[in-house]
């Protein structure tokens, strides 16, 4: 102990406990023992805590003045002095340290508190719209001092010090103080600015160290395996945008293109980086244009630790990952997109979290992010954790976070991953193994909540935007509005179809005529949701094989085949979203380790069928009939689905103006179909708009002669007018009605 040179000691409510809490960084309430006091004689007393310090300096910090000098009472940094005002002033610090080195430091518990009244009341609420406009680290000024306020929740800690390389990572420079109304640790620490390391080292109730903890509210974090948070200035809010929404409208062409931006690409020649943000923006992004698809898909984009969970297991929801570059970049890309008349979706995980020590498990000492019971908080298949749906403060944090990315990064969308695992308590469980809700039943009434809230504060605060559910149940209403008792979802992931078709499409030609149910079945419920087909990464992945070798026969019947479900998704009614690589028929299963093998494109057959999506996609914007009416029967109607021995379906699409008509045919066999004769809804020329048999595109070139087809009065199909057609092999065409 050093003697306090002569100096008085304080007669205030301060004790040696406290200071010797302080000074291990224990205390619960530091701002008490810190800054400046007033003893019980109205004398100003100020006391810092400043490891590796020698001599301390009170200067006026308008003047420079000398207000006091600090006694050392303790090795380890611990200072104390009487000041020579009468009014708690605007100081200074002036600190020699034990390098020789001087510096003019800002005392952080001079400064007021961090939230106002009105952030602490909605926080405690769990209510708070846009909590990380308060929480998590904020560049600010306060008392004309530049510098960086940090706030967390955990209200089951006995401490909290904020830690980075502006204060040695040691926790005893910067302990916070509670706001107790809402559970919120906050401290100003002034001078800290962009690129700051930092981490929360916090105490459990029970005074105990636990691992340090990243911010969950950071708006940056280190590249992995790094695993700090950084300071980082909040994107500002995008303004909303018409041309947007109706890019994005129920009624509009909307052809997805899924990307793992780790894999589309990638610089071979430099160690086999990842691309940045710029450089995708120079390529993605006009080849997704160029094919013509209308939206773009990342697989998630918020941090995560682990390469392999594809982004699947975030721990950062606040913070792009770093893999590609910081968040202006990402700004940047999304600007890029929409300069190109292209919408970006991103994949969006709210159904459960990694174990990650430095991440938000048992976050405080506690189970605060996560449900306590391992029974509802443990995902089985996944060895995740489970959000606490329950609890508001967990699901404002989720929600606002929907709103974050929609409004900070302007995305168009968000495709919420693994709803099906939220809505049921027993999700790949076994008997036993699961909870039942208040009710007795396996829903999660507290996920419902979370995800119709959600989406009412999307419709709401960014109508521009959509969501879009992978659920792979038969939940009702997934794509219903909340005041109608549905999920709010502006469309769903229709996995029935991708389930059956592919099942289909893998089975020999001979035989599909015993299965043509498989091809037919989703136009059974295709109306009781907003869908979706995703031939998405989860096809193509886990020994599934490619899209190309899950089609049967020799090389060209292969390709044929892929070229005709292809062509059947476009007509089928729904939006559309295909993985990177499927477009054009890469045949290696999807590795996130590797480019995808654009070298294929050199091979006529893989040239083939990238020139068949881009002028599907060119179909499918210019016809209104392929899109306008996705989501109601009178968009839709057969022609014949009955000819199972020839494993031929045929259909009608029809657009909002009663003369937009398309007919779709497929034949899935091997077989010519000359003299085919269909029945047709309307009189007059049937022009032949697409055949994936074209030889532009690999195929045989089997087609109507002059590409071009007369009604005759001739009942078929239930219709009193017929065309006679050639129907190719293993292809789907499609024919365009224009009044004669």
């Amino acid at each position: 102990m050093v003697p306090c040179l002569g100096l008085h000691m304080p007669t205030t409510m301060t004790t040696d406990h406290d200071i010797e809490l302080v000074r291990h960084a224990a205390h619960g309430d530091p701002f008490k023992v810190l800054g400046v006091h007033a003893d019980a004689q109205g004398r100003l007393w100020l006391r810092a805590m400043l490891p590796n310090a020698t001599h301390v300096t009170v200067l006026d910090a308008d003047s420079g003045e000398q207000l006091g000098a600090l006694a050392q009472r303790y090795a380890d940094g611990f200072f104390e002095g009487l000041l020579s005002v009468s009014e708690p002033p605007n100081y200074r610090l002036q600190v020699r340290w034990q390098d020789g080195n001087s510096s003019l430091v800002d005392d952080p518990y001079r400064f007021p508190p961090v939230l106002g009244e009105l952030d602490v009341w909605l926080l405690g609420e769990g209510s708070h719209l846009r909590p990380f406009e308060v929480l998590g680290a904020a560049q600010r000024v306060m008392l004309d001092v530049a510098g960086t306020s940090f706030a967390v929740w955990a209200p089951n800690a006995s401490q909290v010090s904020v830690v980075g390389d502006f204060n040695h990572w040691d926790a005893r420079h910067h302990a916070m103080r509670l706001r107790r109304e809402c559970g919120v640790w906050e401290i100003f620490v002034p001078g800290v600015s962009d690129g700051a390391r930092y981490k929360y080292r916090l105490r459990d109730r029970h005074g105990n160290v636990l691992p340090q903890k990243a911010d969950p509210y950071a708006l940056q974090s280190e590249l992995r395996p790094a695993t700090a948070s950084v300071v980082a200035r909040l994107p500002t809010v995008a303004p909303r945008s018409d041309a947007r929404q109706r890019a994005n409208a129920l009624d509009a062409p909307v052809s997805i293109y899924e990307v793992h931006l780790g894999s589309w690409r990638r610089k071979v020649e430099e160690n086999n980086r990842f691309l940045n943000w710029d450089e995708l923006a120079d390529t993605l992004v006009p080849y997704v244009r160029e094919m013509g698809f209308t939206h773009l898909e990342l697989l998630p984009i918020s941090e995560y630790p682990f390469d392999g969970s594809w982004g699947y297991q975030p721990i950062g929801l606040y913070a792009p990952t770093a893999r590609f570059g910081d968040a202006g970049g990402l700004r940047r890309f999304v600007d890029r997109c929409h300069s190109e008349s292209l919408g970006l979706i991103i994949d969006w995980v709210p159904a459960h979290f990694p174990t990650d020590v430095h991440g938000l498990s048992q976050f405080d000492g506690t189970a605060l992010y996560e449900y306590a019971d391992p029974r509802e908080g443990f995902h089985q298949d996944w060895r995740t954790l489970i959000y606490n749906f329950g609890r508001t403060e967990v699901r404002n944090f989720m929600v606002a976070n929907a709103l974050y990315w929609l409004e900070r990064y302007n995305v168009d969308g968000l495709r919420v991953d693994a709803v099906a695992s939220m809505l049921y308590r027993d999700y790949s469980r076994k008997a036993g193994q699961w909870l039942p809700n208040q009710h007795g039943g396996r829903e999660n009434l507290e996920a419902m909540a979370f995800l119709r809230r959600m989406n009412e504060v999307v419709g709401t605060e960014r109508p521009q935007a959509v969501t879009l559910a992978e659920e792979s149940t038969a939940f009702p209403g997934v794509s219903r509005p909340p005041w109608v008792g549905g999920l709010g979802f502006h469309y769903k992931w229709n996995m029935g179809w991708m389930n059956d078709t592919l099942s289909y499409m893998k089975r020999d030609p001979v035989h599909r005529m015993h299965h043509h149910g498989e091809i037919t079945f989703s136009l059974v419920y295709a109306f009781n949701e907003n869908f979706v087909l995703p031939i998405s990464h989860d096809e193509v992945v886990h020994g599934k094989g490619s899209m190309l070798t899950k089609m049967p026969g020799d090389r060209w019947q292969k390709f044929a085949n892929l070229r005709a479900y292809y062509g059947y998704m476009f007509g089928h009614p729904g939006k559309k979203l295909l993985f990177m690589g499927c477009e054009f028929a890469q045949e290696r299963e999807w590795n996130h380790d590797q480019s995808l093998d654009w070298h294929l494109l050199a091979d006529a057959a893989h040239e083939g069928v990238r020139r068949l999506l881009c002028d599907l996609n060119a179909l499918y914007r210019a016809t209104p009939a392929l899109y306008e009416r996705d989501f109601v029967p009178e968009g839709f109607e057969w022609i014949d689905h009955h000819d199972a021995r020839r494993s031929v379906l045929s259909f009608v699409r029809r657009g909002a103006s009663g003369d937009a008509l398309i007919a779709v045919v497929c034949n899935f066999t091997a077989a010519v179909h000359r003299g085919y004769r269909l029945g047709v809804p309307a009189a007059g020329q049937w022009r032949e708009c697409l055949n994936t048999d074209s030889m532009h595109y690999g195929g045989s070139n089997v087609g109507t002669p002059l590409g071009m087809a007369v009604s005759e009065a001739v009942a078929c199909h239930g219709r009193a007018q017929s065309i006679v057609i050639d129907l190719p092999p293993l292809a789907c065409v499609m024919f365009e009605w224009k009044a004669s």
